[in-house]
């Protein structure tokens, strides 16, 4: 039967991963039984959420073991099954592992056919026409309850689910601030459409130059940082604001010693809510905005920004770009 190839944990990062971390290895080919589906890997997906995966520490999912592969969100092509509504051929995404073969059920996590338009790029159903849209679209509009008129701050907004954010807003009629780390990420985010584009690492003082920004308050903040940026954006949110919570990313690399927020006392001054969310718990709205993504898309409305890898096993080197803060856009590797 073969063997297959696995990007496996070698041992706990230590801050920002690096390639000692990881290691390419060999496994036989797994084969099928009763209601099995074998899926070859066509695009890999690097997600920050990973690196909260790598620690030993309770997570929304369970750490990976050293010397098992890499959790992560896959898309693939069937090439065997023994399950009727998933025959070869078909293409899907689903939560599996950096393998470029893999066997799921069909009740795996996140588990979606795709059926790609005619001229799309496969690469896009990953990213802002698949998983990293409908974060953004629920984050913004389930959660945040953004509305026309109103004023949305993103931060992390020249990254994939930023990036996706900035331009549903501006699409929902919303005013829009992006914040993004350097001049070169915060000039895409201005060529994305965000009226106000602010590099916080240039500001001294982030608080008073979103104040510039907004003078009258947020209405809405998607939150994919948390940390300092919380805590300094919390006393500017207007009554009855709203924060999504998406991530946390100026924590991943350093669980342990996360930083302190200490403006939480504004959610009572100005009845703010502040939820944390996942995607799949809205899977009763996922329809919904995967019209309005393809919509938009179709409208040139939508512009995919993708940062791509090619081969397999440059899946290690993608990631650790991704949480070293020196990718834009989507980071995905074509396999």
């Amino acid at each position: 039967m073969g063997t297959i190839r696995q990007i496996v944990l070698t041992r706990r990062p230590q801050g920002v991963p690096v390639p000692e971390d990881f290691a390419l290895a060999p496994a036989p080919m797994p084969e099928i039984g009763p209601g099995d589906i074998l899926v070859a890997m066509r695009v890999g997906s690097c997600d920050p959420a990973i690196r909260g995966f790598l620690d030993d520490r309770p997570s929304y999912l369970p750490p990976v073991a050293i010397g098992a592969p890499i959790n992560g969100m896959s898309l693939g092509e069937v090439i065997a099954s023994n399950d009727l509504a998933w025959p070869v051929g078909t293409f899907l995404r689903t939560f599996a592992t950096w393998s470029d073969h893999y066997v799921i059920r069909g009740d795996a996590l996140g588990l979606e056919r795709v059926d790609a338009a005619p001229g799309v790029p496969l690469q896009h159903y990953m990213g802002a026409l698949g998983p990293v849209g409908l974060t953004a679209w629920v984050g913004l509009i389930a959660v945040g309850r953004a509305q026309a008129g109103e004023t949305v701050v993103v931060s992390a907004a020249a990254g994939a689910t930023g990036s996706t954010v900035v331009q549903l807003a501006k699409a929902r009629g919303c005013r829009v601030i992006g914040l993004a780390g350097g001049p070169d990420k915060a000039e895409v985010v201005r060529r994305l459409g965000a009226d106000v584009a602010i590099d916080y690492r240039a500001e001294p003082d982030l608080a008073d130059a979103v104040r510039a920004a907004a003078p009258e308050g947020i209405d809405v903040y998607f939150d994919n940082v948390g940390g300092e940026t919380l805590d300094a954006l919390l006393p500017l949110m207007r009554l009855h604001g709203r924060i999504a919570v998406c991530g946390m990313v100026s924590q991943y690399n350093d669980a342990d010693n996360p930083p302190g927020v200490k403006n939480l006392w504004q959610l009572v001054v100005n009845r703010v809510t502040m939820r944390g969310f996942l995607t799949y718990d809205h899977a009763d709205r996922l329809a919904e905005a995967q019209a309005e993504l393809d919509a938009l898309y179709a409208a040139g409305a939508l512009r995919p920004l993708e940062n791509l890898h090619d081969g397999f096993a440059a899946l290690p080197g993608a990631f650790i770009d991704l949480m070293g803060g020196r990718t834009i856009g989507k980071t995905m590797v074509l396999t």
